[in-house]
């Protein structure tokens, strides 16, 4: 207060008592407008609460050339990448754990695929031309009036056409995209968005907001829309944290922002977000909403539903956003929940406020081995009934433990022990089987206290599982190399070899039949086409109270004929969904839907839920704006209601 009672004399006591009540109503007249004004801060109260750093440019991954960091025919960035070359595997570039001949590796492909130790990969050329844009004059006339940066250059527009999936690499590599957006927009600021959003609405044109193009399920492939100028809006260079608040716990940022930028700008206040998706490196926020995303130590931090409180989205009939931000509330349906899982088909998300948490003190890392995946299983339900999840814990089968050990050159499990010396221990002193083990990485995080604890009680039930602790530098290897995977699939197709993963949610009691029977399947589906030389495996990567998600990697040798065996690959994976589906499997844990698996959609969430979301569409996008033709598929849109 700015009057003390000491300071106001008897008399005076009636001017302080008006000089109150005239301030206090100054203050609420000054809340209402910043309400008025759609201020990203609501009232002045919280502006005096915040500790508010000044909004600055976060310097992305992506920049606007993107094709100058990050690979045009692949994942990842350019400079680094498995190669084979000079008869054996090696891994490019120092940005991850993973250096030396990997001849380990090699020999266990070779093997595996039969392939000829001599044989050269294939290297995709660099298209010299690009189709030309279908030109919107009059959109881009808008644009270039209100100075937003816009290219129409044909490497940037292919950069933004695809997501990751096989059927994406694919055509990048054989230049046999059928539709590439006509022109690549670089927003700054909400502002800008919302101007964007109605020159498209007033001109015609469809816009699709990408981030980090890391899709997996086609959500961000170019829709095969010919008689409408087709627009990306790339939002990675939209990436300003604008306020924190420390003592709210919580942070306001543009959706643009990638991953890891998220995470180095938060440590600068000693916070982290804690959201950490295997494509972390290249996803952004944005992208984590659109498409209802998890993370790998969603157990300490949640999945984005639980982290992301408040968000602002543009829509073709406004702007959509709560007007407070708070812990929670009851005021009919949440509205977030809407732009949840949207994958740009009802807006264009910009901002976002989020959960944060302080870097934890202590991360520990472990690794287990099982004597199979089962009783892995088992294990991992025993840890989640009592509650007892660490902030990571992924079970992978045994066909991933092989492929792991081979890919360190050290051979960092069970470092310092010879190999046949490893094999006698497993197999004669603990009764394993080399062809049937299991293992686990294991991450804790939190205050010494805490983790010491929490690893106590942990432990115990590991020890009724008879896993052997293979130790914290094993467990660290384990997690980093999660970033890694992405890269085996393009080296993988270069020789030959289709390579692919996905993903499901289950509940526990159905988790191993589901295991069982969609590696089944998978199998008989590659016995009918002749397909002699594959492996098949699959993961527990989260685990909850009552399920957890299960991945599946599938990788076949294929003819040297692209085309047949990516049509292979898409009927094999179509028949492994219809099982996970038939077994009580979700369509999707954390991939989305995208064009990919909008056939199914219908019937997952009943007719009257996708009469909802078309009611939804509708509603927020009449003139069908954002027709990336995701979670219903691009027969399905508003114009053809």
């Amino acid at each position: 207060m700015i009057f003390g009672v000491g300071l106001v004399s008897g008399r005076d006591f009636s001017k302080t008592l008006l000089l109150v009540a005239v301030f206090a109503n100054i203050s609420y007249l000054i809340r209402d407008q910043f309400s008025t004004m759609g201020r990203k801060v609501q009232t002045f109260f919280e502006v005096i609460e915040m500790s508010t750093p000044e909004s600055s440019k976060i310097t992305s991954v992506y920049p606007k050339s993107r094709q100058d960091v990050i690979r045009w025919d692949g994942w990842g960035y350019k400079d680094s990448r498995f190669v084979f070359k000079d008869g054996t595997f090696t891994f490019v570039g120092d940005r991850y754990p993973l250096t030396g001949n990997l001849d380990n590796f090699r020999d266990w492909v070779l093997d595996m695929f039969k392939i000829h130790p001599t044989q050269a990969s294939k290297s995709a050329v660099l298209p010299k031309e690009f189709p030309e844009p279908l030109k919107n004059q009059a959109f881009l006339n808008a644009l270039a009036e209100e100075k937003i940066d816009f290219s129409e250059d044909g490497m940037d527009r292919m950069m933004r056409c695809h997501g990751q999936t096989l059927q994406d690499i694919q055509n990048l590599r054989q230049h046999n995209f059928k539709r590439l957006p006509d022109v690549v927009v670089w927003p700054t600021s909400h502002e800008q968005v919302v101007k964007i959003v109605d020159f498209a609405g007033k001109h015609d044109v469809v816009l699709l907001p990408v981030g980090g193009n890391t899709s997996v399920s086609l959500a961000s492939t170019t829709p095969e829309i010919f008689d409408r100028s087709i627009a990306v809006l790339d939002m990675t260079q939209m990436n300003r944290m604008l306020w924190v608040s420390k003592e709210n716990m919580t942070a306001c940022f543009e959706v643009g922002v990638i991953g890891q930028d998220i995470e180095k700008e938060l440590r600068k206040y000693g916070f982290t977000l804690g959201h950490e998706p295997d494509s972390h490196e290249f996803s952004s926020l944005g992208g984590w909403i659109a498409t209802r995303a998890s993370g790998m130590k969603k157990n300490r931090y949640g999945n984005i539903e639980d982290i992301v409180k408040r968000i602002k989205m543009v829509t073709a009939k406004g702007v959509l956003e709560k007007q407070f931000t708070a812990p929670r509330c009851s005021i009919g349906p949440d509205f977030d929940h809407v732009m949840f899982g949207s994958e740009g088909t009802l807006g264009v998300i910009t901002e976002a406020v989020v959960q944060i948490r302080r870097i934890p003190d202590v991360r520990h890392y472990e690794s287990l081995v099982f004597s199979d995946f089962e009783t892995g299983v088992r294990c991992l339900r025993e840890v989640a009934d009592k509650r007892l999840q660490p902030a990571s814990i992924r079970l992978i089968d045994n066909i991933q433990f092989r492929c792991s050990v081979l890919l360190d050159p050290a051979g960092v499990w069970f470092a310092g022990m010879k190999e046949q010396l490893k094999k006698f221990y497993l197999s004669f002193m603990c009764g394993f089987d080399m062809d049937t083990i299991a293992a686990a990485t294991v991450m804790f995080e939190g205050d010494a206290d805490f983790v010491a604890n929490h690893e106590k009680q942990f432990y115990s039930i590991v020890k009724k599982y008879g896993a052997i602790r293979g130790g914290e530098k094993n467990g660290k290897k384990g997690y980093q190399l999660t970033f890694v995977v992405a890269y085996i699939r393009d080296i993988a197709w270069d020789m030959n070899i289709v390579g692919e993963s996905f993903e499901t949610a289950v509940a526990w009691d159905k988790c191993l039949t589901l295991y069982t029977n969609v590696k089944a399947c998978m199998e008989r589906e590659l016995a009918k086409r002749g397909i002699q030389y594959y492996a098949i495996s699959g993961r527990v990567t989260q685990s909850y109270d009552t399920g957890c998600s299960v991945y599946f990697y599938l990788l076949f040798k294929h003819m040297d004929n692209p085309e047949l065996s990516l049509k292979m690959f898409m009927e094999i994976e179509e028949a492994a969904r219809d099982e996970i589906l038939a077994c009580g499997g979700t369509l999707s844990h954390h991939h989305g839907v995208g064009k990919l698996r909008s056939k199914w959609y219908p019937a997952v969430v009943s007719q009257v839920g996708a009469g909802l979301y078309r009611a939804l569409k509708k509603e927020l996008d009449p003139n069908n704006i954002f027709a990336a033709g995701n979670i219903l598929g691009e027969n399905n849109q508003v114009s053809k209601l």
